[in-house]
């Protein structure tokens, strides 16, 4: 079922100039948004700032997570094993996780968890990362849900921690 999931999407690939690009750039440079906003949350105001730094906290850890998964479990990617489409060039390392979604759903659930509007549309972002990590043909779609998984729950695991440690939990918005 992965397999062929990842070939019903990547076959798109390679159809239509302007959907290729977008996905090229979502793929490459979206994750610099993530890291925009969390920075940007930094100068606001007390409250953003421990929001920041929580999200930033998330990303560490699901990215400690994701690199000692890559030492002990290797999973080759799609383009290695058969003949698929495959819009940019890519790092023969593992296919699961993947890290660019790993970073996408870190951040995306940190910001769910206290900015409701933003949190959803950077969610949407992080499963558009994540697609667009298939379209281009760098990872297979369970790699894509693993490292949703990953980055989502190192961002709750952060959540708990902080909450022990400072008691207060800052007001959803």
């Amino acid at each position: 079922m992965d397999l062929n999931l990842f070939q019903l999407i990547n076959r798109l690939s390679g159809r239509l100039r302007p959907v290729d690009l977008l996905m090229i750039f979502v793929s490459n440079r979206i994750r610099y948004v993530y890291i925009l906003i969390t920075a940007l949350l930094l100068f606001k105001n007390r409250r953003n700032k421990r929001i920041a730094l929580e999200t930033g906290s998330s990303i560490f850890i699901s990215f400690v997570i994701q690199f000692f998964i890559k030492i002990f479990y290797y999973k080759p990617r799609p383009f290695k094993k058969r003949r698929v489409g495959i819009l940019i060039p890519s790092k023969m390392n593992s296919s699961f996780p993947s890290k660019h979604t790993v970073l996408a759903f870190a951040a995306s659930t940190s910001l769910l968890m206290f900015h409701r509007r933003l949190g959803i549309m950077m969610t949407w972002l992080s499963a558009l990362t994540g697609f667009s990590r298939i379209w281009v043909g760098h990872h297979y779609p369970s790699d894509i849900v693993g490292s949703a998984l990953i980055g989502s729950l190192a961002s709750v695991v952060t959540r708990l921690i902080s909450y022990r440690k400072f008691g207060n939990k800052p007001e959803i918005s």
